[in-house]
Parts: structure tokens; C-alpha cells; sequence
């Protein structure tokens, strides 16, 4: 029997907490009623046997404490929420456990801003990690040496799981209970709640957001620039010459400054101006593409599809209310 501890960190959001915990129990139960035994043990595991979640609405009592789990094969770390330093510091005692549990041949899953927590013990350095979109600029300015994926909505590396924002959290509960349960058993849980399966992107839920919380400010001053003329065609040695920089020391300030190259940030700009036309004007998609600058065609959906996921026609048909059926 595969032992589960689900970690109960002060803050967890109590639905992917929960949410997991529900799901990996009825496993058992699908294995109980075709009269075979049960495949996992899950147990939630504290600091403490009881622990304020949801921002202190709620407390949630653990079967045990990391102190009275010597072994366990995989450790599954919930969502947390607030200030998200404040609350790694605050759970910082489990991480030396988790680390010694890995080392030991346990495997360690993270969901939504639990991947914060993952970090925080060193494991994932050199690896990929996915986590909320909304907070892959703090993820990258905390952990520089972890490979985030904000387009990914489960990573597997080593044994160490992360999944994308909110509630993609099921989907890898899905993927590990198809991995430890068998694909029919996978199915069978996402029929049984509801659950899309085989979705392993995130990129048509991303809203960019430059980064801005660093200190140099002519690069800040071009990113302004950009997002003020997205419009317009926007050269390196355009802005290099503005802020009286050259062009690679530029190239190199930027990337350093907001995890983009220059073209890589003028082309996520105009894309976001794209989706937000496509969300709520009835321009057509040539309209919207030579609205933000864009002048070919190919070029264009090429890069909208990229950034994405999905093509113009497509993202219109899923996000624009008059074609919402």
C-alpha cells in the first residue's frame, strides 16, 4: 500500500487540500467495491494536529504530525495563500522533512503556489516547475536556479510533480493516480468528478504582467515605452538609443530585469493587447492583428498560437461572450 501524506501548511487553501485528498480516497473506494484491497494510505500531515487554513477560516486536524511519519512514499503540498515570503518562512520547518523524505525514495508533488514551499527546500534547482501564472515574477525573483514553466500544467521531473494555477491541481492528481492506479482508474475518477482530462496547458489562462519589481530604471522606462507604443514598430536600437545604452548592454539589463528578451516583451505585449480586442471587440482577426502592429499574417498567428495556445479564431470562440454558446 502506497503511503500519501498530505501536508497540511498554515494557509493551505483547503480546496486543493481537500480536493486531493477526496480523490486519492476514492481510489480506495473504486478498488474496495470490485472487492480488492485498497492501494493508498492517505493521511494529512501538520506542524501541528491542528492547523488555521483558508486565511484562518477554517482549521483542519492532521492524523499526524512530520515528527510521527518516519516514511512515506509520496508527499503531495497544497496551495497556500497571503504573503507568500511571510508564509514559507512560517512553514519552514517542514522542508528539512521533506528533503530527507526524498532522499529516502519518497516523491513530492506541488500544487498551485505550493510549488513555493517545493522550492524553498533546494530540490528543484536545474529542474522545471510549474506554478500559478500569476506568480511566476516572484517564483523567478525567489528562485532563480528552478526552470519555471508558466505554460505547463504538470511537470515531472525526478520524482518531483508540480502543477499550474488554481484548480489544474486535479489534473495532476489525475496524472499521479494514473501513474500509481492504472489509466482506467484515471478515467473512472474523471468521470466521477467531473474532471476534463489530458489538459496539459495553461497558456490561453495567462494575463502577461511585465515585470516591474526591479531596479533599473531605463529598462523599466522601455518597458514602458513598449506597452505606451505597442503599435508602432519597436527596434532594439530603437530603445538602446533612447536610453542611451548599447545594444547588448540593453539586450542583457533586460533579460537580467524581467526574465524577457526585448522582442520576446514587445511580442507578449502586443499578443495581450490582441487577446483583450478579441475578448471584447467585433474586429476581425486581420483588424486586430494590424491594430497591434502586426503586418503579416502567418507571422502573426504563428506567434498569437505560441503564446496561447490557441489560434485567433479559437481564442475568440472561447473567451468572447457573444460566441459563448
Amino acid at each position: 500500500m502506497r503511503h500519501i501524506s498530505i501536508l497540511v501548511p498554515r494557509r493551505a487553501i483547503l480546496g486543493s487540500l481537500e480536493g486531493s485528498r477526496q480523490l486519492l480516497t476514492q481510489v480506495n473506494q473504486f478498488f474496495m467495491a470490485a472487492g480488492k484491497e485498497p492501494i493508498f494510505k492517505v493521511e494529512l500531515v501538520g506542524l501541528t494536529k491542528e492547523t488555521p487554513v483558508s486565511g484562518g477560516l477554517f482549521t483542519v486536524n492532521s492524523n499526524k504530525t512530520i515528527g510521527e511519519v518516519q516514511k512515506t512514499d509520496l508527499i503531495i503540498i497544497p496551495a497556500i495563500d497571503g504573503d507568500i515570503s511571510v508564509e514559507v518562512e512560517n512553514n519552514k520547518a517542514f522542508l528539512p522533512w521533506i528533503t530527507e523524505q526524498y532522499n529516502n525514495g519518497a516523491e513530492v508533488a506541488s500544487l498551485c503556489m505550493g510549488a513555493f514551499l517545493l522550492a524553498s527546500t533546494g530540490l528543484l534547482n536545474g529542474k522545471k516547475c510549474a506554478t500559478h501564472w500569476m506568480a511566476a515574477n516572484d517564483f523567478r525573483r525567489m528562485f532563480p536556479e528552478v526552470n519555471l514553466v508558466t505554460e505547463k500544467i504538470i511537470t515531472d521531473e525526478q520524482g518531483l510533480y508540480s502543477s499550474g494555477g488554481a484548480f489544474s491541481y486535479l489534473n495532476l492528481i489525475l496524472y499521479l493516480i494514473e501513474k500509481f492506479a492504472g489509466r482506467d482508474i484515471a478515467i473512472l475518477s474523471a468521470k466521477v468528478f467531473a474532471i476534463e482530462m489530458e489538459r496539459s496547458n495553461q497558456s490561453s489562462f495567462i494575463i502577461f504582467q511585465g515585470q516591474k519589481d526591479h531596479a533599473d530604471d531605463p529598462i523599466k522606462k522601455a518597458q514602458e515605452f513598449i506597452e505606451k507604443n505597442y503599435q508602432d514598430k519597436i527596434t532594439v536600437e530603437q530603445l538602446a538609443s533612447m536610453f542611451a545604452l548599447g545594444r547588448r548592454n540593453l539586450e542583457r539589463r533586460f533579460k537580467k530585469a524581467t526574465a524577457n528578451t526585448v522582442a520576446e516583451y514587445i511580442q507578449r505585449v502586443k499578443i495581450e493587447a490582441a487577446k483583450v480586442s478579441l475578448e471584447t471587440s467585433r474586429e476581425n482577426v486581420n483588424e486586430v492583428m494590424y491594430n497591434v502592429g502586426y503586418t503579416d499574417t502567418k507571422a502573426f498567428r504563428t506567434t498569437f498560437k505560441r503564446i496561447t495556445g490557441l489560434s485567433p479564431i479559437d481564442y475568440r470562440n472561447k473567451y468572447q461572450r457573444e460566441y459563448a454558446a
